[in-house]
């Protein structure tokens, strides 16, 4: 019997102690490690028109873990078939509690460590309730694949839109920078537009004075010659009074 556990195996096999020890930590019950051959000789002795046994439907609910052991040899944890009690539900409680607080999980917002545990206490629910009704059992099952679809749901909408923020956060950097650029350009050109008015200006300036100039030199000219016109005006009168017989 092929498991999805057969998947792992082969990277799992370098380090078979420590996912053994994981798969014993875990907080769903299973039994002790036996030979993979073993198990799979004695489902392909059992065949498939065979009435499924509590046994049987737990495979297919919570499949057996694959793990090669120290010696290398291909080893199997099923899930357990045993009842639980109330004394043990408990103890699964103290148990999710106790792993929470050693590992570290967050109490709020987004956490693998609290979903990881929280899906192995899901698990172990479900056996349970598998081993006492599996019909309700599978429904639990059912409950929990579309929980986990929602959530992917949810994942993927939350990344594409992290994805689509940082789009825009990219085009408002390059509209920006192209913003920046125009502004840039129109500084220069005011700068210009600046030394330019104050070249004008100069020039304005320069040419008012020149004209203030040769303004009053033309009227201290005419000034002088009024002046000077007056003097002669004078000196040729007195000039002709003089030359009347007395």
């Amino acid at each position: 019997m092929e498991t999805k556990g057969d998947a792992k195996a082969s990277s799992e096999g370098a380090t078979s102690g420590g996912v053994e020890e994981d798969i014993r930590k875990s907080l769903v019950k299973r039994l002790d490690p036996e030979p993979y051959e073993d198990i799979a000789a004695k489902l392909k002795a059992k065949g498939s028109g065979s009435k499924s046994s509590i046994e049987d439907i737990l495979n297919a609910v919570l499949p057996p873990r694959v793990f090669y052991d120290s010696k290398g040899q291909k080893m199997m944890m099923r899930a357990s078939a045993a009842k639980s009690s109330r004394e043990q539900v408990i103890q699964l409680q103290m148990r999710l509690d106790k792993l929470l607080q050693e590992r570290q999980a967050r109490e709020s917002g987004i956490c693998p460590v609290r979903e990881e545990l929280y899906a192995q206490c899901f698990d172990e629910l479900i056996r349970q309730v598998t081993v006492e009704c599996p019909d309700r059992g599978l429904l639990l099952l059912r409950v929990k694949d579309e929980i986990s679809m929602t959530l992917a749901a949810y994942q993927t909408l939350y990344q594409g839109s992290i994805s689509f923020g940082m789009r825009k956060a990219l085009q408002a950097e390059q509209g920006g920078s192209v913003l920046e650029e125009k502004i840039k350009n129109l500084e220069e050109r005011r700068n210009k537009l600046q030394g330019r008015l104050q070249q004008e200006t100069l020039k304005s300036e320069i040419l008012e004075k020149r004209i203030f100039d040769k303004k009053t030199a033309e009227e201290k000219r005419i000034q002088s010659e009024k002046e000077f016109l007056s003097f002669q005006a004078k000196h040729l009168e007195a000039f002709l009074k003089s030359l009347k017989p007395s």
